[in-house]
């Protein structure tokens, strides 16, 4: 065996070696944030009720008030004739006034810089789905290239 050979072969194998490692530190970070956001609601349940000791009393059901989206309410309405974006979540408002204030159509991409997010497809992700979901439900257009414009 060459010299050559044995070193493609090498770099070949230390490759798919290294790609493998790369999914099982990735499923252990995954899993790691899992633990910390969990001793964080633990902490927090601890805090309150005195390590389990007693009732928190964190959680009155008569007081609760249900929010978009608790209980399968609607985030983004449909839009009606007269609704202005005050009806919208906060989290769907910026994306309105971006859209809205956009010179022409704007991609996912654009409206996520807008947002100061990375551009990540982790990130732009959530973002093209809001704008789909404000689409569906009338408040703004999408165009046949993906682009999004106000109605």
């Amino acid at each position: 065996m060459d010299v050559l050979t044995w070193t493609v072969e090498r770099r070949v194998r230390l490759a798919e070696r290294a790609e493998l490692l790369h999914k099982e530190l990735a499923g252990i970070e995954a899993e790691v944030a899992r633990l910390e956001a969990a001793e964080v609601v633990f902490g927090q349940w601890a805090e309150a009720t005195d390590d389990g000791r007693r009732p928190s009393g964190i959680v009155k059901p008569e007081r609760v008030v249900a929010g978009p989206g608790a209980g399968g309410m609607r985030l983004v309405p449909d839009r009606a004739e007269g609704m202005g974006v005050e009806v919208l979540s906060p989290e769907y408002r910026p994306i309105m006034q971006i859209v809205a204030g956009a010179g022409g159509p704007v991609m996912a991409r654009d409206v996520a810089i807008a947002l100061d997010r990375d551009t990540t497809p982790a990130k732009v992700e959530p973002v093209r789905g809001q704008l789909r979901k404000l689409a569906d439900r009338g408040w703004i257009s999408r165009t046949g290239a993906g682009r999004y414009l106000p109605r």
